[in-house]
């Protein structure tokens, strides 16, 4: 009788709220995480990754031209990129350690400036200390940061390459104009799936998967190495 009596209290108390109490409707709106909880909750899954692999697609606003990327990485010190551009340049990259191996192709070095004699494609491998190559230049470090930011609201409910998952739109002050979408998985763990930029001058897709498999990042043949330690 005491416990009937409770609920029916309970009940009162919400309509005389206008159901606005926590906990008046059936006790799953309050336990839903909210937009910032899932994608720290996501952030925090990939940065405790093992191994993972990042395709990404950039290209510019004004003329729809950019490049593509693809990184294999254990996110500490062991790492295979490529990226390639466009105009049909192409850098690749195997990180092991303190070590690069560096192989641009014949359109990059063109791209670069660099004066390029023969005909023939360029297919050597240029080992130096990865202290002496720049990311900038299109190189990558296998590490990658994972971290909340800005602004999250939650999107609508959809699916990544047949996995379901949640938008999650990232908007910051910093960026005006641009927008980030998060896409979360909401089955298994809550990995992120795919991030997908909006800016006033670029667009970018980053995609993810390969969570935690086994990684074979090993040098290039010996025959195919150039080593450029110590020269300048």
């Amino acid at each position: 009788m005491r416990r009937t009596t409770t609920v029916v209290t309970a009940a009162l108390a919400c309509l005389a709220t206008g159901a606005a109490v926590t906990g008046c409707s059936d006790g799953t709106a309050a336990d839903e995480p909210s937009a910032e909880q899932l994608l720290d909750d996501a952030n925090d899954t990939m940065t405790a990754l093992k191994s993972v692999t990042v395709d990404g697609k950039t290209t510019t606003v004004a003329t729809g031209k950019g490049f593509t990327s693809r990184l294999t990485t254990d996110l500490k010190g062991a790492c295979r990129s490529s990226r390639t551009w466009t105009n049909g340049a192409r850098l690749e990259q195997i990180r092991i350690d303190e070590t690069d191996y560096v192989r641009p192709n014949r359109a990059y070095l063109e791209m670069a400036g660099k004066d390029v004699t023969g005909t023939g494609e360029q297919q050597r491998w240029v080992k130096s200390p990865a202290s002496e190559t720049a990311e900038e230049d299109g190189l990558s470090d296998c590490t990658r940061e994972f971290s909340s930011f800005g602004e999250a609201t939650k999107g609508d409910p959809t699916k990544v390459d047949g996995t379901p998952a949640i938008a999650l739109v990232v908007t910051d002050k910093a960026d005006k104009g641009g927008t980030y979408t998060f896409y979360v998985a909401t089955e298994g763990k809550p990995y992120l799936l795919k991030v997908v930029y909006k800016g006033a001058d670029y667009r970018s897709t980053t995609a993810f998967s390969a969570f935690d498999e086994p990684l074979d990042v090993r040098p290039p043949a010996a025959t195919d190495v150039l080593d450029a330690s110590g020269l300048s």
